[in-house]
């Protein structure tokens, strides 16, 4: 640890000395985040069964700069589900995009984070207002961890996410009295303790929780079993058998996030354990990749029987093919499920991707770059 403290004391030094010339702006904003819905659209016939409700949400930096922003962006998605009629009953399943929740790592910054262009300038805003948190973070920070700085910028600011994360959540879970899958967020090691999102000293996990009905957060985590190579350098991949199965008002739910959802591991616990349908948030960064050719999955070996695709299929005919909508019929015995991409202008990282609907056969939507509303009837 003495090492690495005396490796990066210089580059300290600097930036407290750019942050003491820098830090008279104040933080905070006053910019509302943006709220419409382009898209509203609803696949089988309606049942006593329930039904899954992807939120196809088109997310800014803007929306996560106060615990308000974020609510009323959240709050916005629900209301006009509820008014589209499509919050039912208790047996009403709502599926938000994975890393939904992550970019709370923005909450309470300067404005300037907020317009920044690049997701480096930032990170950099960030770490200045910061400065030392991150350095105590960054140098605390686990010896398997290659992007320290990444590390750093999400662990500092875990108490805050996971707070807000929890009370938006769980409130609007109870006032609109449904089963809330809320996309996900990454935290260090975090668990739930006597009905509170905890976090703890360690490694970073992709992690996705339900809330149920009354806005209790279920105790059993979600963690990504399969992070992708960007991922990698700072995110810790979990345990696919540990993937837990809820017991819901509409069934047996099984929850993959992203990219696990390629992945047979993954469907051989969900089909020992026995699920009715099965939900999954993604995240396809980027633009105009789900129309380009397919080049293998990254962070891990594509796996076997998906190798002849590639070249051949196009991203988005790979997600279909390859991962949820398919398997889960063919290797759970599963024919519903949602499979839910985040949308956005998130500084330059892009959002691709669009809702793949399981209804006995896949289906993939066409709504790259909109704020939808994808309903699926049990």
């Amino acid at each position: 640890m003495k090492k690495n403290f005396q490796t990066i004391l210089p580059t300290l030094l600097f930036l407290v000395g750019i942050y003491l010339l820098w830090s008279s702006t104040g933080k905070g904003t006053t910019l509302p985040p943006t709220l419409k819905i382009d898209v509203v659209e609803s696949y089988g016939d309606s049942t006593e069964k329930g039904n899954i409700l992807g939120i196809q949400a088109f997310m800014t930096p803007v929306d996560y700069a106060s615990e308000a922003n974020f609510k009323q962006k959240i709050e916005f998605y629900l209301s006009e589900a509820q008014k589209n009629k499509l919050l039912i009953s208790e047996k009403t399943i709502v599926v938000f995009p994975e890393y939904i929740g992550t970019f709370l790592v923005a909450a309470n910054e300067k404005e300037s984070l907020y317009q920044a262009q690049t997701l480096e300038e930032g990170l950099q805003t960030m770490v200045l207002s910061n400065i030392g948190k991150f350095a105590k973070t960054f140098i605390s920070a686990p010896d398997s961890v290659k992007d320290k700085v990444k590390y750093a910028a999400f662990a500092m600011k875990a108490p805050e996410m996971a707070k807000i994360y929890q009370k938006i959540f769980s409130e609007l879970a109870a006032k609109y009295a449904v089963t809330i899958v809320a996309g996900s967020i990454l935290l260090p090691n975090p668990s739930v303790e006597n009905g509170t999102l905890k976090i703890n000293d360690g490694l970073l996990y992709n992690t996705s929780m339900v809330f149920d009905t009354k806005g209790e957060i279920k105790s059993s985590l979600i963690k990504k079993a399969f992070p992708t190579a960007d991922e990698l350098s700072f995110v810790c991949p979990a345990k696919s058998a540990d993937i837990p199965v809820f017991e819901t008002p509409a069934g047996r739910m099984g929850v993959l996030v992203c990219a696990d959802a390629w992945f047979s591991e993954s469907y051989k616990v969900l089909k020992q354990k026995g699920v009715d349908f099965v939900v999954t948030p993604s995240y396809s960064n980027g633009y105009g990749n789900w129309e380009k050719r397919w080049t293998g999955y990254s962070g891990a070996e594509t796996p076997a029987d998906a190798k002849a695709s590639i070249g051949k299929l196009t991203l988005g005919e790979a997600w279909v093919k390859h991962a949820m909508a398919e398997r889960a019929k063919n290797e759970a015995g599963v024919r519903k499920g949602l499979n839910v991409f985040l949308q956005g202008n998130i500084w330059d990282l892009g959002a691709d991707g669009s809702t793949i609907v399981l209804n006995d056969s896949a289906k993939a939507t066409q709504h790259i770059g909109k704020a939808a509303l994808v309903n699926l009837w049990l």
